[in-house]
């Protein structure tokens, strides 16, 4: 089984995710700096709170270029709820301050006038082009738990591989090359969260192999 480092910026449901990892197999390693990270073959970055925090405790911890050289080495991305607003490159969170720019877009407000946060369980309608989702085709596959005010707009239409609803129609995953993000949190979706973790460590060791 490749090695999934996954990313301690003590903002984070890190022990979660790591459980949800580790009972399908993945071989695991958190790291607290960037000095750490290498090149491995998947870096998982979780997340709770505040934008502009976050992307202050990983400049702090120098995970910010580590993550960059990590995949433009080859590494695989993973986002997970702020982890995923994480990869894109500003919000209206924190006017002024750059996230990672992995996935080109931004980061806005939910437009609703539901309660904020959304907190939860909502379904996710995958686009046909998400392989992350194959097999999940009835709506108990594709329900997932969320906690969020904001959501991320990517500026290329193909980077949204689902969208769910909460008032307005929103992007809740997205990706480009080796990156991927989802708003919700897998860890804490039951057999739902754990399938589409599980498909995303099958496409990592197809990716090794190839």
């Amino acid at each position: 089984m490749s090695e999934v480092v996954v990313l301690d910026y003590e903002m984070s449901n890190l022990r979660s995710a790591v459980k949800a990892l580790e009972r399908l197999g993945a071989r695991v390693r958190v790291v607290r700096s960037g000095d750490e990270l290498g090149v491995p073959a998947a870096v998982v970055l979780p997340g709770v709170g505040h934008f502009g925090e976050a992307m202050r405790r990983i400049r702090a911890a120098g995970f910010d270029d580590a993550v960059h050289r990590a995949h433009q080495d080859g590494s695989t991305v993973l986002g997970i709820c702020l982890g995923l607003q994480l990869l894109f490159d500003e919000s209206e969170e924190s006017p002024g301050q750059s996230g990672l720019g992995l996935i080109r877009g931004d980061v806005r407000a939910l437009r609703t006038d539901r309660k904020l946060p959304q907190i939860g369980w909502n379904t996710v309608e995958w686009n046909d082009w998400a392989t992350i989702a194959a097999g999940a085709d009835s709506p108990h596959d594709r329900t997932y738990y969320f906690v969020h005010s904001f959501a991320v707009h990517p500026a290329d239409p193909v980077a949204v591989l689902g969208t769910a609803e909460y008032g307005e129609r929103f992007c809740a995953a997205a990706g480009a090359e080796r990156v991927t993000g989802v708003q919700f949190h897998p860890e804490k979706s039951s057999t739902a969260g754990l399938g589409l973790l599980r498909r995303w460590l099958t496409e990592l060791e197809v990716a090794a192999a190839a």
